[in-house]
């Protein structure tokens, strides 16, 4: 039987199962998606068992393999200098394999109806999420881009290979006043530290996104709205990077008039 997976290391929050598995039973495809917990070490071993694996379609990479992976698979679409981060990979017939990101556009989804032409935004973080998140900001024609990272060295490459204008700023800086605030780092998940952020200095009218959805409800998100903040969650960007992963995958267009079923499953 066909199967795709995502790898990472953690892995059991994972909801990507749920998410492929619900669209596979909807469409009645016989195929399988699972998750596999592959630590560093074991990353270059695991693409070349699967490489020679015919029934395996290809997997979503996820923390901390997005920029690892760019050394162990072909990049035919550029992904290094646009996004310099894989969050999927996809197996050819003859074996070869092609990585790609979806999380570019699954990030912007949520907030595309937006105008965010010439406005200011936050990055929390400076691993392969953030710069999905940069390289979907600039398409998005923002004007600044102010990144808050542990290491400055790292952050202020994201700015340049993104082209942006920007700051980088520590992790226990003051805020800028900023139009939209985005979690892109793992701060947060269960598991993980908590993230410890000031948000009075955004405005009122400021939109907080975290990437985070393990928990759903993320402490970011409750400071947000107890500000009356607009949120988004981490599930948007989750269900529509699945999306564009699962076509690639399946060679299917998921049952997308199915989503707040979906969402309810996800939260459950």
């Amino acid at each position: 039987m066909p199967y795709a997976e995502v790898i990472g290391d953690p892995i059991a929050h994972s909801k990507s199962p749920l998410i492929h598995k619900f669209w596979l039973d909807r469409l009645a495809i016989e195929a399988d998606y699972r998750a596999a917990h592959v630590s560093a070490a074991q990353l270059p071993g695991y693409i070349e068992q699967r490489s020679a694996d015919p029934a395996w379609r290809g997997c979503n990479v996820t923390i901390p393999h997005k920029i690892a992976m760019l050394d162990l698979v072909a990049d035919p679409g550029g992904v290094r200098e646009k996004i310099g981060a894989v969050n999927t990979v996809i197996r050819q017939k003859d074996g070869s394999l092609i990585g790609t990101n979806t999380d570019a556009a699954g990030f912007l989804a949520p907030i595309a109806d937006s105008d965010w032409s010439g406005k200011h935004a936050i990055v929390i973080g400076a691993g392969g999420a953030a710069r999905a998140v940069l390289f979907a900001l600039k398409q998005a024609d923002i004007g600044e881009i102010t990144i808050v990272a542990r290491s400055g060295l790292k952050a202020t490459g994201l700015l340049v290979q993104a082209s942006a204008k920007g700051s980088v700023l520590p992790m226990d800086a003051r805020l800028p006043e900023a139009d939209l605030l985005i979690n892109a780092s793992p701060l947060g998940m269960t598991g993980k530290p908590p993230l410890e952020i000031d948000l009075d200095p955004l405005p009122s009218d400021a939109l907080v996104y975290d990437l985070v959805y393990a928990p759903l409800q993320t402490k970011l998100l409750h400071a947000a709205m107890k500000r009356d903040l607009a949120v988004v969650d981490g599930l948007d960007m989750l269900i529509g990077q699945a999306a564009l992963a699962f076509e690639l995958f399946f060679g299917a267009t998921p049952p997308m008039e199915d989503d707040a079923e979906l969402r309810k499953l996800l939260v459950a």
